[in-house]
């Protein structure tokens, strides 16, 4: 009887593990606070230790780490984000809005050692879960700011600070703050942008906001990079001299690009990051034609109903 119990539950954890579920049940959560924001939550489920804002929905988890092994990325849309070196190979100051456990800091300070890394973060709390449970740590060159994302733009346009990497990735459990998504945001930051600086938007592939949410990105780039991947319900938005307007725009080459990915490959190989299916992937993109209701109207400040377009299927 017991063997027969045992052989039930290994083919059960067998199915598990091909399927890729998560048992809750065996998550034990190791920290819960409330910050001024939202509930805090850090749980480790075998060998994952996960950051959520909420224990209600399947997609409240902003931030996953191995602990056998922290640098290998959990995400899909991490690694997709560090697909922007392949079209800026080298960013000497990155600005990222949203801090979550510090996965992209922490990877892009040890990618890029001489960059200094600015991430805002709203969230006094977040960052110093990060530090006590996800191993980001500050220093000269890698600095956490915590600061509303419009309020740290508007205050950086007028130092006259220029990045050459912008990584938007300021999810708050079920959505992304309205704020942050609208052309006048958008507008900010591609303000901020050096000129051959590339922004990366982590952010949704489904509901009815896809299309207002496209039709924002085109109305202040033009143009982007549309990635997307089977394994995430996210998407990667790239956007390649994000400054220029589309005609200023360098064409993206299928030769450069795997001559980078040749060369990054090395280097990315702790965080499993897939360069040369990025590189092949990234150059087939710069070929496509939109896949979103190019008719939609842009997100605005004045007009931004964005968390009711997300509860709503497409």
């Amino acid at each position: 009887m017991a063997l027969s119990k045992l052989l039930k539950s290994l083919c059960f954890a067998s199915i598990v593990a091909v399927l890729g579920f998560s048992v809750s049940t065996h998550a034990k959560v190791i920290h819960q606070e409330r910050s001024v924001y939202t509930r805090i939550i850090v749980e480790d489920t075998f060998s994952t230790r996960c950051l959520k804002f909420t224990q209600k929905r399947d997609d409240s988890t902003q931030t996953c780490i191995n602990l056998n092994n922290p640098k290998k990325m959990v995400f899909s849309y991490t690694k997709m984000s560090l697909a922007s070196l392949l079209l800026n190979p080298n960013p000497q100051r990155v600005l990222i809005i949203g801090l979550g456990g510090g996965t992209l800091p922490m990877a892009l300070r040890d990618l890029i050692p001489s960059a200094v890394i600015e991430t805002v973060e709203i969230d006094e709390a977040v960052v110093r879960v990060a530090k006590d449970y996800f191993g980001f740590v500050e220093d000269e060159k890698n600095i956490a700011i915590t600061q509303d994302a419009r309020v740290f733009g508007k205050r950086a346009a007028l130092r006259g600070l220029e990045y050459d990497l912008i990584i938007l990735d300021a999810f708050n459990g079920e959505y992304i703050p309205e704020h942050l998504m609208t052309v006048e945001f958008l507008g900010e930051m591609r303000a901020l942008l050096s000129d051959d600086g590339v922004l990366v938007a982590n952010t949704f592939a489904g509901s009815r906001l896809y299309d207002y949410e496209s039709a924002t990105y085109a109305a202040v780039f033009g143009q982007f990079l549309n990635f997307r991947q089977a394994s995430t319900g996210n998407r990667v938005i790239l956007v390649p001299q994000g400054k220029r307007t589309p005609d200023r725009r360098t064409p993206l080459s299928e030769q450069t690009l795997s001559e980078r990915a040749k060369t990054l490959e090395l280097a990315v190989e702790p965080f499993d990051v897939p360069i040369k299916q990025y590189a092949k992937r990234l150059a087939a993109l710069d070929r496509q034609k939109p896949d979103w209701n190019t008719s939609a109207r842009p997100l605005t400040d004045q007009f931004s109903p964005a968390n009711v377009l997300k509860t709503q299927s497409q």
